[in-house]
């Protein structure tokens, strides 16, 4: 657990004066703080004696304490320096004012550079996350949860940021402040300290029981967090399906589950940790009785004995009071310190599990920054999503593309299409076998390289919230005016543009909830075409448009980019029958290649599927 506390502390970074700053101010608060109640015990008593050597008929302009007598709280009458009371009095009230000053300072300082410390370490943690998730392959995001990533980088950061703020104020103020009020409380009231001394163990050993029973809960708090999120997520993206089917009640319940099982963790926590308050409340007041009652006692015994065994003043027992407390609030504030502590401990177990997981597909150590052409080449491959998985989502495949050339996958749902063509850019790697690009090993390329030149528009079409130009540009982040155009004019894309009143300017909502899939598709194809890359995949990326604009598309693709080597993953035959080459999968293995004539006398899939299609066309 430790290399993972030091692995979140390397985002201290800039902020590492700020958290060596701040327990400085503590120590000082809490070394102030201590002596205040001393200095009040040594008021009270120059007061008390002043009183009763008046009251006895003593001249009360020579009655004073010297320095020290004052850190001994013995007051006696000082005939060297022939001070009056008023003066002495006056000069320790000043004195307190200005600690209480300078306490307060500590504190505000302490406070401030607390929070700089603590924010900014979560401000680079939650950005190391991040960077963090956009290096990981398909694989690695595969092994997280979405909705289990956001948790982490938001509750759990949350989490790690408030206990490495107590760890760097409250954690370094408590302690001290316990070990110094018990050092003061034995010099100042001598061996009735001995009573925190039984005290404070039976405290803590009360917290300890509160604590472990607590924390068990608590940590099963964070995954009801997970499948909140996971709950939530899921509902927001496919809002429209759960209004299509009315099913908006289901969601409800099914959100107010998963909340209503966080709650009832929460609520079992907090009903064990509030605990502490009463427990400690019990133990301040059973403190302020035995050494009110045991100190009146002995305070009373040596005025009328002045051979008594025990010497105690009012000043003393006033300190002894307000040391108790200080203690025993210590101990509470340690206690609570602990949930915070082992609470961050699971969050910071989560956190340093993305932090730690190494990226399934790196650049190699000596990268190739060039794709020489489109061509690409299957050998041998097969491919399993898992390492323990027991069978292959692919299993050897043999597959020969030339640059420039038109090709068509097609297949039942699940035989392995869209697995097939995201091995090409590297969104996964083989587990068998080997993919060339260019007649170079895609394991062989700087990844930038080979994904720029290898164009991908996935079956979820996403248009990010901004204007059609910035989304565009994500493709080509210099792109021109007139390369957009004619981007858009290839994939049939102007006509969107052109019916908005801004063109380029239009604004994209989150999503582009504002656009059809048809126009999401249409837009995304352009995206890929300002890449300029040599390999274009389309994964069923036209199933929103019409028959006509899927044929435009197509002539497009084919006429004004012949270079460009072009895989296109279809459902129906119409889209891919004039391809150079069809591919048929079959339960993640090729059952037949060829052009369409070819496969409609060879393969009955593809005969089967065509018929189909076709018929259901006519009766139409």
């Amino acid at each position: 657990m430790w290399q993972k506390i030091k692995l979140i502390l390397k985002s201290v970074r800039q902020y590492k004066k700020y958290a060596i700053i701040t327990p400085i101010f503590m120590l000082f608060e809490a070394l102030i703080e201590c002596v205040m109640p001393f200095l009040m015990s040594a008021l009270i008593d120059t007061v008390d004696y002043g009183i009763s050597t008046t009251y006895k008929g003593l001249p009360k302009e020579r009655t004073i304490n010297t320095l020290s007598d004052i850190f001994r709280s013995t007051p006696y009458i000082n005939e060297t320096l022939g001070l009056t009371m008023d003066v002495t009095v006056f000069g320790l009230m000043i004195t307190l004012i200005v600690l209480a000053g300078l306490s307060l300072t500590c504190g505000i300082l302490g406070g401030r550079t607390a929070a700089k410390a603590s924010v900014g370490m979560a401000t680079n943690l939650r950005s190391d996350l991040y960077k963090k998730i956009q290096s990981f392959s398909f694989a690695n995001i595969d092994k997280f949860s979405s909705a289990s990533l956001v948790t982490r980088m938001t509750t759990d950061v949350s989490n790690v940021q408030m206990a490495f703020q107590m760890l760097i104020r409250i954690v370094i103020r408590a302690p001290l402040m316990m070990i110094f009020s018990a050092v003061m409380a034995f010099i100042a009231g001598g061996i009735m300290a001995t009573i925190f001394v039984v005290l404070v163990p039976i405290i803590a050993f009360g917290l300890f029981l509160i604590i472990r029973k607590a924390m068990k809960i608590f940590l099963r708090v964070f995954k009801r967090y997970d499948k909140l999120n996971e709950s939530v997520e899921e509902n927001v993206s496919g809002i429209r399906v759960v209004k299509s089917y009315v099913r908006e009640d289901y969601e409800k319940q099914k959100f107010n589950t998963a909340s209503d099982n966080m709650t009832g963790d929460f609520v079992t926590a907090e009903k064990i940790v509030a605990l502490n308050s009463p427990l400690l409340n019990t133990t301040i007041h059973v403190s302020n009785i035995v050494v009110i009652g045991l100190g009146s006692y002995i305070i009373y015994q040596s005025t009328i004995d002045s051979n008594y065994w025990a010497k105690l003043t009012v000043g003393q027992m006033s300190s002894l009071i307000t040391y108790g407390i200080q203690i025993l609030m210590s101990v509470m504030m340690i206690s609570m310190i602990m949930v915070m502590l082992v609470m961050s401990l699971e969050a910071i177990r989560r956190i340093a599990e993305v932090l730690q997981e190494e990226p399934t597909i790196k650049d190699p150590k000596n990268p190739i920054y060039e794709v020489k052409n489109g061509d690409i080449e299957f050998k041998n491959v097969s491919f399993k999503y898992k390492e323990t998985a027991e069978r292959c989502a692919l299993s050897n495949i043999n597959l020969k593309i030339k640059s420039g050339q038109f090709v068509g996958i097609l297949g039942s749902t699940g035989s392995g299409k869209t697995s097939l063509v995201n091995l090409i850019s590297r969104l996964y790697d083989v587990s068998e076998g080997s993919i060339l690009v260019g007649d170079e090993d895609v394991r062989n390329y700087d990844l930038k390289v080979l994904r720029d030149n290898v164009a991908v528009v996935l079956q979820k079409n996403v248009l990010f919230s901004g204007t059609i130009e910035s989304n565009l540009r994500w493709g080509n982040i210099d792109a021109t005016e007139e390369e957009m155009k004619r981007a858009c004019e290839i994939c049939q894309a102007m006509e969107i543009v052109e019916a908005k009143p801004e063109g380029f300017k239009s604004v994209v909502e989150q999503g582009g909830a504002n656009f059809s899939g048809g126009q999401k598709q249409r837009l995304c194809i352009a995206r890929a075409i300002l890449k300029k890359p040599k390999i274009m995949i389309l994964d069923d990326s036209t199933s929103a448009v019409d028959t006509k604009t899927d044929k435009l598309i197509r002539r497009g693709l084919k006429n004004d980019l012949p270079e460009m080597t072009k895989i296109v993953i279809a459902q129906r035959i119409s889209s891919i029958e004039d391809a150079d080459l069809i591919v048929v999968l079959d339960d993640g293995k090729i059952d037949a290649i060829g052009t369409h004539d070819e496969l409609l006398k060879s393969c009955e899939i593809y005969k089967e599927v065509y018929t189909s299609q076709n018929r259901i066309g006519g009766n139409k």
